[in-house]
């Protein structure tokens, strides 16, 4: 026997039942989607490398340590399996002079791929639903991406508040950035002996990030230092507390948290996130902000942005959790053919109700013909199916098929085949 093969550690197989849930999720984004006018993006899995590095940056944890990158073989490229969804987004927009006609609503659904330790929720294939929002700079656009994360949760029975709570920042601009990073270097070197060896890695190249650690030991370090809200100018502020405003008004409850960072270097302006204590350790299920520089960075014409992105996986966990989700996908019809019965003209008969959008499963024919009716009722009733269809040859002969109701009582009927257009369409009513 040729040896077992299995998925690599960390990316996994989704299947039925559990791939139902992911349809309606998917389902779930694509009709929020569609009422806030936003259209679909499909960029390629693999990109250059470069875009990644420059996009992202060099000192970031998911270009240091979690991209999967390698060398094309046949020309020496240097090419990544994508760790997120707004470089290629951005480079697409690029390359195609997308913006010149004015701005885009666009967003994608996804598999990203990140080379870090598998844990329940975060795996190196995981998928990510991501908005960006293209060639628009006011305020009112923030709040209409953060107010359209908050309409996914009440879609998916979420409560805002109780089971996801939101947190807003501003990074301001990149001047106001640079005199907080040297406010913020000094403080830190003058604790030096405080920081972790992470941290003093980071201290030149990214001291920014210092701010987000987790290491309990540098608490007080972290809590002490200048806050970079303290440097922002007129403008920036003003930006900040229109977005405010307009959650205020849409009663919206949120927490200003003067450390969120986020973990991209590409950030100004707004930045949120909605956090989970559902799960645990209090984690991120969805985060984004404000990236005016990145389309420029990137190679196009400057270009404001905003956007945010959520792993479906980590959500699924959630909702999970909330023992929410769809309910269980069963058939509207179990059909079932009788010894002595002509196959073909059951397989004809079928699919003429599914002409009439009814949802109908065939227990097939075995080698040695039909199974007993008994073992067949049995099939029908553990498939969750509204009726029975039973096709025998005397019924056949007549045109005619036996509809036997499973669910809620009432008497088999026979219907004839040849008006399945009448009563048809009775086999899905329990739907609505």
């Amino acid at each position: 026997m040729a040896e077992l093969l299995k998925a690599i550690k960390g990316m996994n197989d989704i299947l039925p039942p559990d791939s139902a849930r992911w349809e309606w999720l998917e389902d779930t984004v694509r009709a929020l989607m569609r009422r806030y006018g936003y259209h679909n993006v499909r960029t390629p899995i693999v990109e250059p490398t470069a875009l990644f590095v420059r996009g992202l940056g060099e000192v970031t944890d998911i270009v240091e340590k979690e991209m999967y990158s390698f060398e094309d073989s046949l020309n020496g490229d240097k090419l990544t399996l994508r760790p997120e969804g707004t470089a290629g987004v951005v480079r697409a927009i690029n390359e195609h002079s997308f913006l010149y006609e004015g701005g885009k609503r666009l967003y994608y659904i996804g598999p990203m791929f990140r080379h870090e330790r598998p844990q329940k929720g975060r795996y190196r294939q995981f998928h990510q639903v991501g908005v960006e929002v293209m060639g628009f700079a006011g305020p009112d656009v923030d709040a209409e991406t953060i107010l359209m994360s908050a309409a996914l949760w009440r879609d998916l029975g979420i409560e805002i508040g109780t089971d996801v709570k939101l947190e807003l920042n501003s990074l301001g601009q990149p001047d106001e950035r640079l005199a907080h990073r040297a406010a913020l270097i000094a403080h830190l070197e003058a604790h030096i002996d405080l920081l972790d060896e992470e941290a003093r890695r980071r201290l030149h190249s990214n001291p920014l990030r210092i701010l987000d650690t987790k290491n309990p030991a540098m608490q007080p370090v972290v809590e002490s230092a200048p806050k970079l809200m303290d440097f922002l100018g007129e403008a920036s502020l003003e930006h900040f507390q229109a977005v405010r405003r307009t959650l205020d008004v849409a009663g919206i409850p949120y927490r200003v948290n003067t450390r969120l960072v986020r973990g991209m270097d590409y950030y100004n302006l707004t930045v949120f996130e909605w956090v989970t204590e559902r799960l645990g350790a209090q984690g991120t299920v969805c985060g984004g902000g404000r990236y005016d520089g990145l389309i420029e960075q990137l190679g196009g014409k400057s270009a404001p942005a905003v956007g945010w992105g959520l792993g479906m996986e980590r959500l699924l966990l959630l909702i999970e959790e909330l023992g929410k989700g769809p309910a269980p996908r069963v058939p509207d019809v179990f059909a079932m053919t009788l010894p002595g019965s002509d196959a073909p003209s059951v397989v004809a008969a079928l699919e003429s109700l599914r002409a009439q959008g009814v949802q109908v499963v065939l227990n097939p024919l075995g080698k040695d013909g039909p199974a007993s009716p008994k073992s067949q009722f049995k099939k029908a009733d553990a498939s969750g199916a509204h009726y029975a269809l039973v096709f025998g040859p005397d019924e056949l002969a007549q045109g005619k098929v036996a509809v036997k109701p499973l669910r809620g009582g009432g008497e088999q009927v026979l219907e004839t085949l040849s008006d399945v257009a009448l009563w048809g369409p009775r086999l899905r009513a329990h739907r609505s």
